[in-house]
């Protein structure tokens, strides 16, 4: 046991200050990275603990690119509103919708990125030497999820019907920097094999190809979401920025405000129990 009476460690590689030098991650602050290392590059670094190689930091920055900024969805519009309510708190607005990340808009990122590792985890032996094998694998994956009346994370687009345009230009960068991995050939592999399943074809959204580009990448799965709520976080910058010059919260509030309509109360009535779930 250890002895109360004794100081606790508290061990980081991370940020450490003395009286004259920072040293982040094993180096000086301001002599050596400062100046030198990228902010893309230092995100990568500080959740890997390791530098990204030039070939991975020209991915890891794709995906932040990717997920910036994707328009007036929810989560923008929150930050707007929220800044539009409370303009003495910015950092309220941007956690207003960073808050909103999640199963509909960024967390796709995270929800795809494990499930094409538990898919991966479940395979016995190697992994598939051809596309052939890759395809059987994704028709297997796709049936699993639809018999269980799940959907597949990654597919699908309320806007991009006819394919997604950051997923066809991440697929070229991972393979130009030789990082089209696993997780990017299953994902590859079910957008070519869920029509059999499904009946229609729906695209590979960005979010999805980029959960399984920052799985490739070796990056822990509990921080994919992160990585996504990190870009977004600069979109929601530039959404405040442009709300500064050109306000649109205050319409949108007003149209609501003016344009709704009063009905009768809808009292909630909760499904009966079934006589199973009532016992004898």
């Amino acid at each position: 046991m250890a002895d109360p009476t004794t100081p606790a460690g508290y061990p980081t590689a991370l940020g450490a200050s003395g009286p004259r030098t920072i040293t982040l991650l094993g180096h000086d602050l301001a002599e050596d990275i400062m100046g030198s290392v990228g902010f893309g590059e230092l995100a990568f670094w500080l959740a890997a603990q390791r530098r990204p190689t030039p070939g991975e930091r020209r991915v890891f920055e794709a995906v932040l690119a990717a997920l910036a900024d994707h328009g007036f969805t929810p989560t923008a519009i929150v930050t707007r509103l929220t800044y539009l309510s409370a303009p003495d708190s910015i950092q309220g607005a941007l956690a207003a919708g960073l808050l909103g990340g999640g199963s509909r808009f960024l967390g796709v990122t995270e929800d795809t990125g494990r499930f094409l590792h538990d898919v991966l985890e479940s395979l016995a032996g190697a992994l598939p030497a051809d596309e052939a094998g890759w395809d059987e694998v994704a028709l297997r994956a796709v049936r699993e999820r639809r018999a269980a009346g799940q959907l597949v994370p990654g597919l699908g687009h309320h806007v991009h019907k006819e394919g997604d345009p950051r997923t066809a230009r991440l697929l070229r960068i991972a393979t130009e920097e030789d990082r089209f991995g696993p997780h990017l050939r299953l994902f590859a592999a079910i957008g070519r094999v869920h029509p059999a399943v499904l009946g229609r074809t729906l695209p590979l959204n960005g979010a999805g190809v980029c959960g399984a580009a920052l799985a490739d990448l070796d990056l822990p799965l509990p921080l994919l979401r992160a990585f996504a709520l990190l870009a977004r976080t600069a979109g929601l910058i530039g959404q405040l920025a442009e709300e500064l010059r050109h306000p649109v919260a205050r319409d949108v509030f007003l149209s609501v405000d003016r344009n709704n309509t009063a009905v009768p109360p809808d009292p909630y009535v909760p499904e009966p129990l079934t006589e199973r779930r009532r016992g004898d």
